[in-house]
């Protein structure tokens, strides 16, 4: 088998020209979006760039109080990029964001280090960050969109929630259905992915691997875990965002606190 190829500059630069295409289309169409496609273009290239350049010096450290703090700061932006989204927020929801984000991304990223692949020592960096990356990816669009729905549901349903409680329901009785939904909406991606994967989509850690020159059964495997693993986590994570959501928008009296749901513009979030 032939070892990895090698890009260069030249290479790269033919991909990225690629973008032009977009471009081309965007200003044929008339949908104004060259100037969003070409800033898009520039920070995938300088945060790649960034990321590599970073990960070339954790490796070479490859110490638990490097790699340790690396992955926090990954965990918590995710939980705070997974809170900005949607057009209704409410107090507490960066925090319920990230806390259910860092609960589930790490509850996984530990028995896959420890359990199933058992690295030693556990924070070697070359499985360590990749690993909880993916996750957290995931993660994040399970728990955004969970919140997202979870929000938009009752602000739909406002009336037919409070005339729930008024007849004697309970919280929980008045807040499941939009919970549920939350939850449908959190886990859909997810699901859709695992549905085509290695039919339609190869996977870009199978992919990566396979280019390095392993063997396609065992990247499979090493899929076949991470596949697992994101749908874990993406599930405990929007379950936990979802539940966070409804603790702080019905109150212990079984009241409906719908004055905490703002809008994203008058909140200036």
């Amino acid at each position: 088998m032939s070892g990895y190829q090698n890009l260069s500059l030249l290479d790269l630069a033919i991909a990225a020209s690629l973008i032009l295409v977009n471009g081309a289309l965007s200003i044929a169409l008339k949908l104004d979006l060259e100037r969003k496609l070409a800033w898009a273009a520039v920070r995938t290239v300088a945060q790649l760039l960034l990321i590599g350049y970073l990960l070339d010096r954790i490796f070479a450290f490859d110490r638990w109080y490097v790699v340790l703090p690396v992955i926090a700061i990954m965990t918590l932006i995710a939980g705070l990029t997974a809170s900005n989204r949607g057009k209704r927020t409410y107090r507490g929801q960066r925090v319920d964001s990230i806390a259910s984000i860092w609960g589930s991304s790490w509850l996984v990223g530990a028995i896959c280090l420890f359990v199933i692949i058992r690295v030693h020592p556990w924070y070697e960096a070359q499985y360590a960050i990749p690993l909880l990356g993916m996750i957290l990816g995931n993660t994040l669009t399970g728990v955004s969109l969970g919140i997202e729905r979870m929000t938009q549901e009752l602000t739909a349903g406002r009336g037919l929630v409070e005339m729930s409680l008024a007849l004697g329901a309970t919280r929980w009785e008045a807040a499941q259905d939009a919970m549920r939904q939350a939850v449908r909406a959190g886990l859909i991606p997810t699901l859709n992915q695992m549905a085509v994967v290695g039919i339609v989509s190869l996977p870009g850690m199978m992919t990566g691997q396979v280019l390095a020159g392993q063997s396609p059964l065992q990247a499979v495997r090493y899929q076949i875990v991470v596949m697992f693993l994101l749908a874990a986590s993406t599930g405990l994570g929007t379950v936990g965002a979802v539940m966070l959501t409804y603790l702080r928008l019905f109150t212990p009296e079984h009241r409906f606190a719908a004055e905490r749901l703002v809008s994203v513009a008058k909140s200036g979030t």
